[in-house]
C-alpha cells in the first residue's frame, strides 16, 4: 500500500469534516477528579483517526491540525489555574517529539518575559535544581521516563501533565492533568497531539493568533517545493523557539521515511554542518534566516527552502514532506521501523 501527495487534500477534507462534526458533541465519560478535561466526544476522535483505505493515519491526523489548534486555543483560559503564572521558575519535559515541543515552549515562555524556563528530556532531568512547576508532555500517558520523573517529584514540586489519554497512569502520577483527547492519534508517528499541546501553551502565553491557523491551512494546501522529495539528505534549521521545531522536523523525517535528516540552530550551521551540503541535499529554515545563509547554501548546489509561514505551520509542511518521502521510498509511515506508540521499560 502506498500514499501520494495527490491524496493529501482529500484526506484533509475528510479528517476536517469528521473532527468538525465530532467536536460539537458532549463527552459522557466521567472526568478524573483532578484532571482538567476536554469534553469532546471520544467517538468522534476514533472516527477522525480511523483512516480511509489507501490513506495513512498519519496523513489524516496531520491534516486535522488546524481544527485541533483552534480547540486548544479556545480552552487555554480554562487551564490558567494549573499552568505557570508569570514569574514562576518552570521546567518542561518530555521524550522524543514531546521533548522537542518542550524546547519550543520553553523558549517561547522566556522570550515572552514570563520567567526562567528550561526544557529537558525526562531521562535527563536535573533533580538538584528547584522549580516552581514542572510540565510533562506525554501523548500516551505511559512513558516510563516521564512517569518515573513525576513519581520522584511527588510532594516536592507541583507537576502538571498534558496528555491525550485519560485512562493511563499519568492521571495519578501528576498533581494536575490536562487531557487533549480530541488530538489523540492512532499513528505511532506524532503530529497533531504535539502541535496541539504546544498551541495550548502558546495560547496561554497570549501568543496564538488566527493567523497561525490560517498559515496551517496554507501549509496543508500548497505544493511542496520542486525537487525536495528526491533529496538524499535534509537539514532543518531554527532560531529561538523554532530550534525545537527544527529538531522535530528532523525526527519526523527519520521516523516516517528513514531519511538522513539533521537539525541545528541556524547560526550553528556554518560551524561544521554545512560541510555536507551539496547538490541533492536540502536545507530548510523554519522562521527567519540569518543574513547571507541562503546564499551560502545555494552556492554549494544544495536546495534552500525558506517559507514565510508561522514556524509551527512550517513544521506541518515538514510533516507532509516526511509522508511524501516515505511514499516515494515505498514505506508505510504508519509502521515506522523499530518504533512503538509508547516506550515502556521494565528496567528504566
Amino acid at each position: 500500500m502506498s500514499w501520494t501527495l495527490d491524496q493529501h487534500n482529500g484526506a484533509g477534507a475528510l479528517a476536517q469534516q469528521q473532527v468538525d462534526r465530532g467536536l460539537s458533541r458532549k463527552n459522557t465519560q466521567p472526568a478524573h477528579p483532578r484532571a482538567v478535561r476536554d469534553d469532546g466526544a471520544m467517538s468522534a476522535i476514533q472516527s477522525a483517526i480511523r483512516g480511509e483505505r489507501g490513506v495513512s493515519h498519519v496523513e489524516n491526523e496531520l491534516n486535522s491540525q488546524p481544527e485541533c489548534w483552534i480547540r486548544a486555543a479556545e480552552q487555554a483560559a480554562e487551564h490558567t489555574a494549573v499552568l505557570p503564572a508569570a514569574g514562576e521558575r518552570v521546567a518542561i519535559v518530555g521524550c522524543g517529539t514531546s521533548w522537542f515541543m518542550a524546547q519550543a515552549a520553553a523558549a517561547l515562555r522566556e522570550q515572552a518575559g514570563q520567567g526562567e524556563t528550561d526544557a529537558f528530556a525526562a531521562s535527563e532531568f536535573p533533580y538538584g535544581r528547584t522549580y516552581d512547576r514542572v510540565i510533562a508532555l506525554t501523548r500516551s500517558g505511559t512513558t516510563t521516563e516521564v512517569l518515573g520523573l513525576l513519581g520522584r517529584l511527588k510532594g516536592r514540586t507541583r507537576t502538571v501533565a498534558i496528555t491525550a489519554d485519560p485512562r493511563t497512569p499519568v492521571m495519578e502520577a501528576a498533581d494536575d492533568v490536562i487531557v487533549l483527547d480530541f488530538a489523540d492519534e492512532r499513528s505511532v508517528v506524532q503530529t497533531r497531539f504535539a502541535t496541539t499541546a504546544l498551541t495550548l501553551l502558546r495560547a496561554h502565553l497570549g501568543l496564538h493568533t488566527e493567523a497561525v491557523v490560517a498559515d496551517a491551512r496554507t501549509a496543508l494546501s500548497v505544493p511542496l517545493p520542486d525537487g525536495l522529495v528526491g533529496s538524499v539528505q535534509f537539514t532543518f534549521l531554527g532560531r529561538g523557539w523554532s530550534v525545537g521545531l527544527a529538531n522535530e522536523a528532523g525526527l519526523k523525517m527519520r521516523e516516517a521515511s528513514l531519511a538522513w535528516a539533521e537539525a541545528y540552530p541556524a547560526m550553528e550551521y556554518r560551524h561544521g554542518p554545512i560541510s555536507i551540503t551539496s547538490a541533492g541535499t536540502a536545507t530548510w529554515m523554519l522562521g527567519e534566516a540569518p543574513d547571507g545563509l541562503a546564499e551560502q547554501v545555494r552556492a554549494t548546489g544544495g536546495l534552500w527552502v525558506e517559507g514565510d509561514l508561522d514556524p509551527l505551520a512550517e513544521l506541518v509542511r515538514a510533516q507532509r514532506l516526511a509522508v511524501a518521502v516515505a511514499a516515494a521510498r515505498g514505506l508505510d509511515p504508519d509502521r515506522p521501523r523499530h518504533l512503538t506508540r509508547s516506550v515502556i521499560l521494565t528496567t528504566p
